[in-house]
């Protein structure tokens, strides 16, 4: 830091200098009158100061003739009279002053009266008076008389002369001007006039030696800023000021030039002019002032000189500690964020990530180890340029550079230890490496081929040649390898090296086991072992694929059978298999982990980038200039809530993923603890199209250009911008991955669990990006309930009350909607694709219809179209049949209404119940044409149904259709209130279809006879059979797990058809399920209802 620093000592030594000059110039001038002053007085010319000189040096002053010299004022005398006396040097004044009164016209009695009157007033010393008395002869007679008795009254020594003759024997008629007879020429004006301009530079010689001693005074009291910015003020001030003194100074030299030309003016006219003493003395004293402002100038020309020097100097000094407290700082932040990075590392991808960081913190680093050094330098040549504050600047050098070396010092260590750290990785990893292969050469070893001598020897000499790589890949000493690399040892990296060494040492002992084995097989071999047995080559045709499969399972337990016969299988082998193949899923859940943790770092990083490239540059005034107006304040809509994103990644999760590196398998607890936290990502994908919209209007422009050239992007920011989108859901893929190679261990079901949470994410992501496109809907959207599905149809309607030619119409022409299946409503909207790219081309949706979900009804099969369904509503007076892409979303879309409504009659029957006093009974008789509303069957259920299973294969299958079909029929117009039910005896026994039995429905639906088939169906495996829309096929026969022998009557191919798919295949399948709830009369409806067709057809692969 700064301090206040006054002038040293030796620039205070101008001021004092400034101020001798100055008193040397106006000692003889102080308190003395002025010309100017007197210049009324001076003019009338009573007494004048010639400039000659007595025959001793005495002055001379001449009174000439002044009759009215007695009128004079005694003040206007005294004032000439001191002002002429003050004019000689004081050498001359004080030998004396002689004074020549010319009164020859004038009388005796004036002559004593201005006699009287000089000697009172005369100031100087007098040392001769010399009076030309009258001429006149009484006058003359009389002044001799009268002056012999008035001698003694004039206390002076007085000379009575009677011409000017008599004169000139007392002065030298040079030194008398031309009235007393001598030759000098005097003209009072021009002496009045030099004398004017002598006074005045005088007067401007002290004034601008006054004005510099002040300033001079105030440059030496000045005290140093600490501040540049001050210094550089101060600097400014005192520079003008020392240019208006220059100023004045030449302007009084000038003055003084002129002076001394006007003095030596008649020498220049005449060289033979011979200079009065008065004139020498003025001379004299223009040169002497003209010499000592020069003098004055010259010292304060010094005096600038080195103030300058000082201010410049502690303007530099000032910048100095203001460029050495940012450089310190600058240090100081690197020296902390390099402290932050530690030489431990937990795998080879976290260590080249800690010294990718590294690198990137050296590369800032040594901008400030450059900027440092060069402030050093700086310092360096200041001292060499004796600045005066060399002792404040050398320590602040030294510093510097002990800073300096201490973190490029850090810098080289931490790098050397991470650089070790990464070498102690790949060596383990070299080795896991090794062992995981081994134990794929020995899980990939068959067992059919060592059982000859050729095949075990030859599986022997691979493991040979294989154990000859292990000097190059594994780790030999435990110790040694502690001791090489104890510095970048952490407890974690110890036990990995521990880990490891077991690990080579089990693997050595399984190649060991294994060899003795081969071994023992390649000494000597017996006979072969067979060990498969043959299967049959030729099947019948009419066989079922049921039996394919127990004649394949009854092989493969003779197969096993054999393995465990086998020599190479005995005793405690066959537990090592099964730890092999523990172990190779271990390795393959240890290779989804790593790439897991990889790309969650690499993640962070890129979202750091951007964050730091690009959203923190919006706020940097420097790039202000470069961004456009559309993009001001538009930072929360570009990025939307990464920054909260990265928050969670970088503090939370990584660390938490990090924590399962060795337990792969449990990583989905991380997933489901964090589940809510994942939610953040609905908020970013909600918001990615406002994002993609902006990004559109200003990809173009330099400040994006400027960002991604900083930050050495091949790519733009859109493709970061989509980074999150992309983790998102490479999450569930990871995740199944694990899943599936973690069959069996502990963490499986966790895995499993946060698979489903992942996905239910990444639904409600996709819905809700849906649902913020619907338009046209007045009311909230949120009192909907949760959004459960949303999906493209071909929707027809039909209207009860509708004209019968609309209706016709409706059936032909299917409305394309976008369904959005909610809680409590149905939404119907028209989806419209919008024109541009990327996010800009989603599509909206406009509010077309709406259904409340208390008054919906579904039929689940339609027309005979397994794709098909109908929704309606209020008796069927509304009725929507809805098509789907597919009869598996069909299934799903049926299957997730009916939940909603099987909630909503759940609901309404536990309200029912809770209203009413008294239980219900079921009724021992009840009407076949009622429901119970139980979603489980009963005892007395089960056994109608077994009773109605007889009687269906007893009966042909016309009867049951004849029978059946009015029943299913009335069921559909058929309610059951909580009213109803109360006047009642109880509910009916008849079978709840949502709890029938598949396969049950299967045996009662299906029958041997010709069928034409509705849709294409493709073969699943090479014993089943393929058919198309239009072909008439023959089921022939029934056999085991739902299967029929089915032959194509148009191909004549025959093959095995599963039952279930017989159901959508055949066109007499034309049977449906309903199911319907109503909240205003706490009523619902399960009924099934047929057409007039061969065969009664469930829709059986629904499950509740």
């Amino acid at each position: 830091m700064g301090i206040q620093q006054s002038v040293p000592e030796d620039e205070e030594q101008t001021p004092e200098v400034l101020s001798t000059v100055s008193d040397d110039i106006l000692q003889r001038e102080h308190g003395a009158l002025c010309a100017a002053e007197i210049g009324s007085e001076l003019q009338k010319q009573f007494a004048f100061l010639p400039g000659g000189r007595g025959m001793n040096g005495s002055p001379i002053i001449v009174f000439p003739e002044f009759p009215a010299f007695s009128e004079l004022e005694e003040e206007e005398v005294q004032n000439v009279l001191s002002y002429l006396t003050s004019i000689p040097s004081v050498a001359a004044s004080g030998v004396g002053f002689i004074l020549v009164i010319d009164r020859r016209l004038d009388r005796w009695a004036a002559v004593r009266a201005t006699l009287l009157r000089i000697a009172g007033l005369f100031p100087g010393n007098l040392h001769l008076v010399l009076v030309l008395r009258p001429t006149t002869l009484f006058q003359r007679t009389l002044s001799d008389f009268l002056f012999k008795f008035n001698k003694d009254e004039f206390k002076m020594k007085v000379v009575m002369l009677s011409s000017v003759t008599e004169l000139h024997a007392y002065i030298d008629p040079g030194q008398l001007t031309t009235e007393l007879g001598g030759t000098q020429e005097y003209s009072h004006d021009s002496w009045i006039s030099h004398r004017t301009a002598i006074e005045a530079f005088a007067l401007m010689v002290k004034t601008t030696a006054q004005t510099l001693q002040a300033f001079g005074t105030e440059l030496a009291e000045t005290e140093l800023p600490n501040d540049a910015e001050a210094t550089t003020s101060l600097l400014h001030t005192h520079t003008l000021k020392k240019d208006k003194m220059k100023e004045d100074l030449q302007v009084a030299l000038s003055q003084g030039d002129r002076l001394l030309e006007y003095i030596n003016e008649p020498l220049q006219m005449n060289p033979e002019y011979h200079m009065t003493h008065d004139e020498l003395e003025n001379l004299a004293t223009v040169q002497r002032l003209l010499g000592q402002l020069n003098e004055t100038e010259t010292a304060f020309d010094d005096f600038w000189e080195r103030h300058r020097t000082k201010l410049e100097q502690c303007l530099q000094l000032r910048h100095f500690e203001q460029h050495f407290r940012e450089v310190r700082s600058h240090l100081d932040a690197v020296s902390e964020r390099l402290s932050g990075f530690s030489e431990l590392s937990v795998s080879p991808a976290h260590a080249e990530h800690v010294l990718r960081e590294l690198s990137g913190q050296e590369d800032k680093a040594c901008e400030a180890l450059d900027r440092a050094l060069s402030l050093a330098c700086e310092g360096d040549r200041l001292i060499e340029n004796s600045h005066y504050a060399e002792d404040s600047i050398r320590p602040k050098c030294s510093e510097l550079r002990v800073v300096c070396e201490d973190i490029s010092s850090t810098l080289r260590s931490k790098k050397s230890l991470l650089l070790r750290a990464m070498e102690l990785h790949h060596a383990l990893e070299k080795a896991s490496r090794w062992c995981e292969e081994g134990i794929f050469l020995l899980a990939s070893q068959s067992v059919d081929r060592c059982q000859s001598q050729d095949g075990a020897e030859a599986a022997l000499q691979e493991l040979e040649r294989y154990l000859d790589t292990a000097p190059l890949h594994t780790l030999i000493d435990c110790s040694a390898i502690c001791c090489q690399y104890e510095a970048v040892l952490s407890t974690q990296l110890r036990d990995q090296v521990e880990r490891v060494f077991q690990k080579q040492s089990s693997v050595h002992e399984m190649f060991e086991k294994r060899r003795i084995s081969l071994k023992k097989l390649a000494a000597k071999q017996t006979r072969p072992v067979q060990p498969v047995a043959p299967r049959p080559e030729v099947k019948s045709p009419l066989s079922s694929p049921n039996q394919q499969r127990k004649e394949r399972r009854y092989s493969a337990d003779n197969v096993t059978c054999k393995k465990v016969e086998s020599p190479i299988h005995n005793g405690g082998t066959r537990h090592a298999s099964l730890s092999e193949e523990e172990e190779n899923l271990a390795v393959l859940r240890r290779h989804v982990m790593n790439e897991l943790l990889e790309t969650e770092r690499a993640y962070v990083e890129e979202l750091l980038c951007v964050l730091e490239g690009y959203a923190a540059e919006m706020d940097n005034p420097a790039m202000a200039h470069l961004i456009p107006n559309t993009l001001l304040n538009k930072k929360d809509v570009l990025f939307g809530n990464m920054f909260e994103i990265y928050q969670f990644h970088k503090r939370t999760f990584l660390k938490e993923l990090e924590a399962y590196t060795d337990c792969p398998e449990l990583v989905g607890r991380c997933f489901l603890e964090r589940m809510k936290d994942l939610q953040i990502y609905e908020a970013y994908c909600q918001n990615k199209p406002r994002s993609e919209s902006l990004w559109r209007q200003c990809s173009d422009c330099a400040f994006f250009q400027e960002c991604q050239k900083k930050l050495e992007h091949k790519l733009g920011l859109d493709s970061y911008l989509l980074k999150p989108v992309q983790r998102i859901t490479k999450y569930q893929l990871l995740l199944k991955e694990l899943l599936k190679y973690s069959k069996g261990c502990d963490g499986c079901d966790d895995l499993q669990e946060a698979l489903s949470s992942i996905l239910g994410i990444l639904k409600a992501v996709n819905d809700s990006m849906h649902l913020i496109a619907i338009t046209g809907y007045e009311g909230n959207l949120s009192e909907l309930g949760r959004l459960l599905m949303q999906g493209s149809f071909s929707v027809w309607t039909e209207h009860k009350k509708g004209h019968a030619k609309v209706k016709d119409l409706a059936r032909f022409k299917p409305m394309q909607r976008h369904l959005f299946l909610h809680q409590k409503a149905l939404l119907f909207c028209k989806r419209r694709e919008e024109n541009g790219e990327g996010y800009e081309k989603a599509p909206s949706y406009s509010f077309k219809h709406s259904l409340s979900m208390s008054a919906v009804g579904i039929t689940e099969n339609a027309k005979g179209d397994n794709k098909k369904f109908e929704i309606w509503s209020n008796s069927r007076e509304e009725v929507f049949i809805v098509q789907a892409p597919t009869p598996e979303i069909k299934t799903g879309w049926v299957n997730e209404i009916r939940k909603v409504l099987t909630q909503q009659l759940k609901a309404c029957r536990d309200a029912s119940q809770q209203k009413s006093s008294d239980s219900l009974s079921p009724s021992p008789t009840s009407n076949s044409t009622s429901i119970s509303l139980s979603p489980f069957r009963s005892g007395a259920q089960k056994n109608q149904k077994k009773q109605d299973e007889k009687k269906a294969e007893q009966s042909p299958i016309s009867d049951v259709n004849s029978s059946s079909s009015p029943k299913h029929k009335g069921w559909n117009k058929t309610s059951l209130s909580v009213d109803a039910s109360e006047e009642n005896d109880g509910y009916s026994s008849s079978e709840d279809p949502l709890n029938s039995d598949p396969e049950d429905e299967v045996a009662k639906k299906l029958a041997p006879g010709k069928y034409t088939v509705v849709t294409d169906c493709e073969k699943a495996g090479p014993q089943e059979l393929s058919v198309k829309s239009g072909d008439v096929v023959h089921l022939i026969k029934e056999g085991e797990e739902g299967q029929w022998f089915v032959k194509n009557l148009r191909s004549s191919k025959e093959g095995w058809v599963p039952a279930a798919n017989l159901l959508s295949l055949i066109s007499e399948s034309k049977s449906t399920q309903s199911l319907s709830s109503s909240d205003g009369s706490v009523s619902g409806n399960l009924s099934t209802s047929s057409s007039c067709s061969e065969t009664y057809t469930s829709f059986s692969d629904i499950k509740p």
